[in-house]
C-alpha cells in the first residue's frame, strides 16, 4: 500500500509513515558509500527498503556493479551485499542527479577530514548541500550521519539547502536531521546491532520520522536529542574522551619506561577498580575519527575563546608526539646493537591505523616511516592487509619470513591478530639483528629476554 502523496513523506502523519515502513514502501538514497556509508546502505536494503548508493568514486561504483564487495575486512557484510543485490534491493551510481529527486529519504555519509592546518574540511558536505538544493524533492527527509562539529548544520548547512529558488524550507516542506554514525571500523555490523543511535533534528516531526525509520533498520535504542548540534556534541564527546585518556596513558607510559615499570601490568591491575576505564598507550592515535573529532571541537571553541579546551589541545600534542618517541626507542635499541640508523634497514610491522582493518588514514606509521627515511634508514613494510602493494611509495612485502631476515630492526606499530601469536624467539632466530621495538604492548618481556632480543617496549622498559 502506497500512501505517499504529492507533498512527500514529510507531510504524512506518523501512523501513515509506520504503514510505509511496514510495507517497505520507502525509497532511500545513501550519498557516500565508503567505510560507513556502504554498510549503512546495505543495512537499509536488507531491512526491505529500495536503496541506492551514490559516490563520486567511479572505481568503487564499478566494483559494486561487478559484485566485488570492497570491504573484505568488515565481517558479515559480504553475505548481505550478495543478498540485497540478488534481490535487487540495492544498486549504486555516480549520478546524484538521477537518484535524489526520486528518493524520499536521503542519507549523507560523507568524509569530514582535516586540512593541513588541522581545520575541519567540510568540502564534501558543502558540495552535496549545493547539489541537493536543486535536486531534493519537496517532502523528503535528509539525514546527515557524517561526524561534524556542533552548530554546523544550524549555522551553515541548512542555509545551503534553503538558498535555492525552489522555496525549500527545513521544517516546512522538508525535514533535516542527524543520526551520527557510531560504528567502529572492523566491527561495524556488531556495533550497528548493539550501540544506541542519537537522533537530532530541526523540528519534532522530523525527529519522529527519523526515529521510526531507524528503529526499523537497526535493533537498538534510539536516543532523542533536542537538536542537531546536541547530537553532534555527544558524538564528539565520546571520541574526544578516548583521545584525552589515551594521551594520559601515553604520558604515564613514557614515565613508567624511565622508572622500570611495565605499563601493561599497571593497567591490568587498575582495571580491577570499578570506576577505571582502561586505555592503552601506543605509537599514536590515527584514523578518520579521534584526531579529527578533537580538532572539530577545538575549531568550535576557537570562535569563542582561545582559553577553552586546553586539555584537548594538550592531549593532541601528546598523541602526535608518540611516533617520535617510538623513533627514540629504535635509536636506543640500535645504539645498543652498535648499528647506525643511517643506512640501516628497518621493518615496519603493521601500517593500518588500528588492528584488523585495511585503512591507513592518519596512521602513525606514516610519520614514523617519513622521519626514519629523513634520517637515512631504508624502510620495509609487512602488513597482512597490504601485501604486494605500494604504500607511502614503498613496495610492501608478501612474506614475513623473507623480509625479516634482511633487516636490522623491527618495529611493531599495529597489533593485527596475525602478529599476536608471534613469539619473541621467532624474531631472535629470524632477524639479521635481534632488535625489536614493540609500540603496542603485545610482546612478553620475559620471553623477549630469553630469546636474546635487544628489546624496547613502549611503556615497558628496557632489556
Amino acid at each position: 500500500m502506497n500512501v505517499m502523496n504529492n507533498e512527500g513523506i514529510f507531510s504524512l502523519e506518523v501512523n501513515e509513515i509506520k504503514k510505509l515502513i511496514e510495507s517497505s514502501d520507502i525509497s532511500v538514497c545513501v550519498i557516500g558509500i565508503g567505510r560507513i556509508g556502504l554498510p549503512t546502505a546495505l543495512s537499509f536494503a536488507k531491512s526491505g527498503f529500495r536503496t541506492i548508493g551514490v559516490d563520486v568514486n567511479e572505481e568503487l561504483i564499478n566494483k559494486i556493479k561487478n559484485r566485488n564487495f570492497p570491504l573484505k575486512d568488515e565481517p558479515g557484510y559480504q553475505e548481505i551485499f550478495n543478498q540485497v543485490i540478488e534481490e535487487r534491493k540495492f544498486s549504486s551510481t555516480i549520478k546524484i542527479e538521477d537518484v535524489v529527486p526520486n528518493s524520499q529519504v536521503i542519507l549523507l555519509s560523507l568524509p569530514t577530514p582535516m586540512d593541513q592546518n588541522n581545520i575541519p574540511d567540510y568540502t564534501a558536505l558543502r558540495t552535496v548541500g549545493r547539489q541537493l538544493k536543486n535536486l531534493v524533492a519537496s517532502g523528503s527527509i535528509i539525514i546527515i550521519e557524517s561526524t561534524i562539529e556542533p552548530g554546523f548544520i544550524e549555522n551553515e548547512w541548512i542555509d545551503l539547502i534553503e538558498s535555492g529558488e525552489r522555496g525549500i524550507k527545513a521544517g516546512i516542506n522538508i525535514g533535516i536531521g542527524v543520526c551520527p554514525e557510531t560504528a567502529n571500523p572492523g566491527e561495524i555490523m556488531k556495533d550497528f546491532e548493539k550501540l544506541p543511535r542519537l537522533v537530532g533534528a530541526t523540528d519534532e516531526k522530523t525527529s519522529q520520522i527519523i526515529t521510526e525509520i531507524y528503529k526499523h533498520v537497526f535493533p537498538v535504542e534510539m536516543i532523542k536529542m533536542p537538536d542537531c548540534k546536541t547530537a553532534n556534541a555527544v558524538k564528539l564527546t565520546t571520541n574526544i574522551f578516548r583521545d584525552v585518556n589515551i594521551a594520559f596513558v601515553n604520558e604515564l607510559a613514557v614515565l613508567f619506561e624511565k622508572l622500570g615499570i611495565d605499563t601493561n601490568t599497571v593497567l591490568k591491575a587498575a582495571d580491577k577498580k570499578y570506576n577505571f576505564q582502561i586505555h592503552y598507550p601506543g605509537a599514536g592515535v590515527g584514523g578518520p575519527c579521534l584526531p579529527v573529532n578533537s580538532y572539530q571541537m577545538l575549531n568550535s571553541a576557537k570562535g569563542i575563546s582561545d582559553n577553552l579546551l586546553k586539555m584537548v589541545k594538550v592531549s593532541r600534542e601528546i598523541n602526535e608526539q608518540m611516533p617520535y618517541h617510538v623513533i627514540e626507542l629504535l635509536k636506543d635499541g640500535l645504539n645498543e646493537g652498535k648499528i647506525q640508523l643511517e643506512s640501516s634497514e628497518i621493518l615496519i610491522l603493521g601500517i593500518s591505523y588500528k588492528p584488523n582493518v585495511k585503512d591507513i588514514q592518519l596512521s602513525p606509521a606514516e610519520v614514523i616511516i617519513s622521519e626514519l627515511q629523513k634520517l637515512g634508514a631504508r624502510i620495509r613494510i609487512f602488513d597482512p592487509y597490504f601485501k604486494d602493494s605500494s604504500v607511502y611509495g614503498i613496495e610492501t612485502a608478501n612474506n614475513l619470513d623473507e623480509v625479516i631476515a634482511k633487516v636490522d630492526a623491527t618495529i611493531i606499530i599495529t597489533a593485527h591478530n596475525e602478529f599476536l601469536d608471534i613469539k619473541p624467539e621467532y624474531f631472535g632466530s629470524k632477524m639479521k639483528s635481534p632488535i625489536l621495538i614493540d609500540a603496542r604492548g603485545i610482546i612478553n618481556i620475559s620471553e623477549a629476554k630469553k630469546a636474546g632480543l635487544i628489546f624496547r617496549g613502549l611503556g615497558r622498559g628496557t632489556i
